[in-house]
């Protein structure tokens, strides 16, 4: 069943053409991923798949009441609306009624409310949907519902947006980079997600492992013409191979073909017949695609790297905590030359935190962090490009000098090396804050390189690049003589990389796995099994003879109707006490707090833990009770 059909679409903003006479469609039951390189249109196509924008000439044709959920890049809120208020707000009616009904259970005496918000369940088969929402949530770490949105970081809003886009469960589900801002956890979680549930998909990620796992099919936007692959990502890699293979052949062959015709075109005398005019035409068409070139620019990185002493860093029982969130404790490492370090960790374990301690952006609470004479940091960090009002693309570059040091005693100048990073003459020339967010990430990778690190840093780098770039500069990466750390959820990346992992499990534990990611996913895997297998291994206790008493008689390891009830509500509200508390955690690392507002802070966290013993404590002896 088609669900939409796009019509030689165009858009351009300007002189820039982004595309024209683009067409496809889309059919139910489709995972499609868009490829294509940064600033040629990806986000452009989305926003007006999804109403967003409308293209320049063109038409896209929507089945009759077809319902789209959009996940943006940089979703939109109301800031004074709760989490909950928010996805209320979507208009979906089974969530309504969910919320109609768990509002009449709070109110007994409305009898008829009740029965009208029962019956609605039961229409809209609502029992489980709930189920599902609430599970839906809790995956993306937002169990809170009562939190207002203006209180939530920029992953957690877009969060909310996949959440939201999740829940309405749409006839077409469009996703622009749905992987970024989350942990691996989360995405291995949406990976299966997406693959059980018979979901209609049309999105733009560069997570090879996500394409390759969740898309069945592939469409190519490559030189201004799509091209589609029905397969996943390893099947489009191997047929595009073959595509530009054959496409090389042809214009070889056009090529010979065009110098036959030229020749000739050139002994043709002045008057011409009827079949000579249509051999002439012929010719006109030969020589354009005889003079068709492939844009494939490849990134060149021969950047001049500074020379590496024997020292290179070290950390001695460093130590650095939040008020009541512990980040490393005594962390000790002797870095080596040529290491290569991924970290991985759930949000908020402190990752980024390492990061700017090591480069002195950050002071350790104790602890020392001893830097070698010739290290030189190249920082490559989650903020991005600091954007000048009117600064063009080249002066950027030209910071750094007009001309920029090569391998070998080479030099360029600052325009021939950003077409080494795919910005032609015409593009050097545009304003930054025109470029498109990868093209920004582009520059801003350039400009950390350009500077000669010789201990490369790189907080997320993958976001907003497209997969061209990501696999020039995984290439550069692996020819890269100096030190590498990498904080990344993008699997195939830190896979392809990286020798050993810093696996920040929270609360200042920081493990030292040999190996990438892969290798540390097959093994907490195995351990994983390892433990269900002894859990459920039968154990055999030698019967010994017990002596009846009246205590024995009388115990038993039931709870009462009434104490099991308390058991379960106690284990939510535990949950709920847990994650108040990491809320109240993360305020306190606002630079900007003032001593009332610390206070305060304390007084409420010092609350919360009260109330989180007392309960865990009923909770223990409860368990206990029906443990016998």
């Amino acid at each position: 069943m088609n669900l939409l059909t796009v019509e030689n679409i165009a858009k351009s903003y300007g002189e820039l053409v982004l595309f024209e006479k683009l067409s496809f469609g889309i059919n139910k039951g489709q995972k499609i991923a868009l490829i294509a390189k940064n600033g040629t249109g990806k986000t452009s196509i989305l926003n007006i798949l999804s109403g967003k924008d409308t293209p320049d000439t063109g038409k896209v044709n929507y089945r009759k009441g077809i319902k789209i959920s959009f996940l943006d890049q940089e979703p939109e809120f109301n800031d004074e609306l709760t989490i909950e208020q928010t996805i209320l707000g979507s208009g979906n009616e089974v969530i309504k009624a969910i919320a109609d009904y768990e509002h009449a259970l709070a109110h007994p005496e409305n009898e008829e409310g009740y029965q009208k918000a029962f019956e609605d369940m039961e229409r809209l088969d609502a029992w489980d949907f709930e189920t599902q929402y609430k599970q839906i949530l809790f995956k993306l770490k937002l169990e809170d519902l009562t939190v207002r949105v203006g209180l939530l970081s920029g992953g957690q809003k877009k969060r909310l947006a996949l959440a939201g886009a999740l829940i309405n469960k749409p006839d077409l589900l469009v996703l622009d980079e749905p992987t970024n801002h989350l942990d691996l956890e989360m995405i291995e979680w949406l990976e299966h997600y997406f693959a059980k549930e018979n979901m209609t998909l049309f999105m733009v990620t560069h997570d090879r492992y996500f394409l390759e796992r969740v898309c069945n099919e592939m469409i190519e936007l490559d030189n201004g013409k799509l091209y589609p692959y029905k397969g996943n990502y390893s099947y489009y890699l191997e047929k595009k191979d073959a595509r530009i293979e054959q496409e090389a052949i042809e214009h070889h062959k056009s090529k010979l073909l065009f110098k036959k015709e030229l020749g000739w075109m050139r002994k043709q005398p002045k008057a011409r017949t009827t079949k000579s005019k249509s051999r002439i035409d012929d010719f006109h068409a030969i020589k354009e695609k005889a003079s068709q070139r492939r844009k494939d620019h490849v990134i060149q990185l021969e950047i001049n790297m500074e020379r590496m002493g024997s020292k290179v860093l070290e950390l001695h029982n460093v130590c650095k905590s939040y008020p009541d969130k512990l980040i490393l404790d005594k962390f000790n490492y002797n870095f080596l030359k040529g290491e290569r370090i991924g970290i991985i960790g759930k949000n908020g374990t402190g990752k980024s935190t390492f990061l700017n301690i090591i480069t002195n952006q950050d002071v350790p609470d104790k602890g020392k962090v001893v830097i070698g004479d010739t290290i030189k940091f190249g920082y490559y960090t989650q903020k991005g490009i600091v954007i000048k009002e009117g600064q063009k693309v080249i002066e950027v570059i030209r910071e750094f000098g007009d001309f920029i040091p090569l391998k070998k005693g080479k030099q360029i100048s600052a325009q021939q090396l950003l077409e080494r990073f795919l910005f032609d003459r015409k593009k050097q020339y545009d304003f930054v804050e025109k470029l498109s967010g990868g093209e920004r990430k582009r520059l801003y990778l350039c400009t950390v390189l350009i500077q000669n690190p010789n201990f490369l840093i790189l907080d997320e780098p993958t976001n907003d690049l497209d997969i061209v770039t990501l696999n020039v500069l995984e290439n550069f990466l692996l020819d890269f003589p100096g030190c590498l750390m990498v904080v990344s959820h993008d699997r195939y990346f830190m896979d392809k990389i990286v020798d050993h992992l810093f696996v920040f499990r929270g609360d200042g534990v920081v493990e030292n796995f040999p190996g990438n990611y892969s290798d540390y996913r097959t093994y907490e895997d195995s351990v994983l099994l390892d433990k269900r297998a002894k859990k459920n291994k039968p154990i055999v206790v030698e019967e010994v003879p017990v002596k009846n008493t009246w205590k024995n008689e009388g115990q038993t390891k039931k709870l009462s109707y009434n104490d099991q009830k308390e058991f379960n509500r106690l284990e939510k509200d535990i949950q709920k006490l847990e994650e108040e508390k990491v809320l109240v955690q993360n305020k306190f690392s606002d630079g900007a707090l003032s001593g009332k507002e610390i206070d305060a802070l304390s007084i409420e966290l010092k609350e919360i833990k009260g109330a989180l013993e007392a309960k865990t404590e009923r909770w223990f002896e409860l368990s206990s009770i029906m443990e016998g």
